[in-house]
């Protein structure tokens, strides 16, 4: 697979082993996991070393691809003679459903483990050399159209954002939640490039700080003018008329245009409502999930309390307090300006908009 020229690199395959930029140690470090096989793939996803709906959906390809690679591969000798199809098939699925059941919410993720379940059931009769080849080379295919999809969705999206104007972003959904380029901030990138002068708002996107810790890092790399507030100055920004536009990306979109996106981003759309301000989500249309009919159908993780009640063995809150940790919520259609997606933007959606744009 050959190499993107961007600069923030999330996700690395060499071929034989994924490494993976731990998002859990920047802006301080950047630092690389480096997985030898599909249970440490899983690992990084749960533990969020890896992180955002595209980009664990890419780094679950590859993890299926490590899976297959260690069925036709024991350590130093080749047994294809030995092995089956059979045999890889299961060792597959029980791959599949490891890595599917780290983080439920995020529809891209069991999307692509779908993919390249999909490609081995095209393979009967192939050696398993032959199978390995192509799953790696169908993962390759993920990770570059998803890079495409990210700009083809900045281009459209830039068309959205009038010469002056102020974002308010929330969470991370750039190039470290993607493959490479991002979709918010690849909107973002895009404006920029075209010599807009623009600037951005970050939420820090409390419990886990994506916003204060990566999306700040990954704007001011570029250069482009940032500033961080804290959640909850954000209706106070819009109220003063200092937000021009909302501009988000999503986890998980119903067939109705109901989606899931990180905690407060629900919050936000409300506010921008009542300020009369424009709410965009900017999303690949791999993030769309028809099997749901509504938001009410999506599935929201639940994470560790120690999120909230510590900073790293710091503790912040009092001893055994009780804690919800929602890692996502829900946003109804009707309070989403657009959708930006590769195909195009879908203004005021609903559910025929979606299925017209997705055909």
């Amino acid at each position: 697979m050959e190499k993107d020229p961007l600069e923030v690199r999330p996700i690395i395959w060499d071929g034989s082993v994924l490494s993976l930029l731990d998002q859990r140690l920047l802006p301080a470090q950047e630092m690389y996991v480096v997985c030898f096989n599909e249970t440490e793939v899983a690992k990084c996803i749960k533990d969020m070393v890896v992180r955002g709906a595209p980009a664990i959906g890419v780094a679950a390809a590859y993890g299926m691809v490590l899976a297959a690679r260690s069925q036709v591969f024991f350590p130093g000798r080749q047994i294809e003679g030995e092995n089956s199809p059979d045999y890889l098939a299961e060792g597959l699925r029980l791959a599949a459903e490891m890595l599917i059941e780290t983080r439920p919410t995020a529809v891209n993720l069991a999307w692509a483990v779908q993919r390249i379940l999909d490609k081995f059931e095209t393979m009967t009769g192939a050696e398993p050399v032959q199978i390995l080849k192509e799953l790696m080379l169908e993962a390759d295919k993920i990770y570059l159209e998803d890079i495409a999809a990210n700009e083809q969705i900045g281009k459209w999206g830039a068309e959205l954002i009038p010469d002056g104007s102020t974002i308010l972003t929330h969470c991370n959904a750039g190039a470290l939640a993607t493959a490479g380029y991002g979709t918010a901030l690849g909107v973002i990138r895009s404006a920029y490039a075209q010599g807009k002068n623009i600037r951005v708002f970050a939420d820090e996107t409390r419990p886990y700080l994506q916003g204060a810790r990566l999306t700040a890092w990954e704007l001011q790399k570029e250069g482009i003018p940032v500033t961080l507030i804290v959640d909850s100055a954000a209706g106070y920004y819009m109220h003063k008329k200092m937000i021009h536009a909302v501009l988000v990306g999503a986890d998980r979109v119903a067939a109705n245009g109901d989606t899931a996106n990180k905690i407060g981003t629900y919050m936000l759309a409300v506010l921008a409502k009542e300020n009369n301000i424009p709410f965009y989500v900017a999303l690949p249309l791999s993030t769309f999930d028809f099997s749901l009919e509504s938001g009410k159908d999506i599935i929201v993780e639940e994470r560790d309390p120690g999120e909230i009640t510590h900073l790293k063995d710091i503790p912040l809150t009092p001893p055994g307090i009780n804690v919800g940790n929602p890692a996502f919520d829900i946003t109804p259609a009707s309070l989403i300006t657009a959708f930006i997606t590769e195909n195009g933007v879908i203004h005021n959606p609903d559910r025929e908009k979606i299925l017209a744009l997705n055909r």
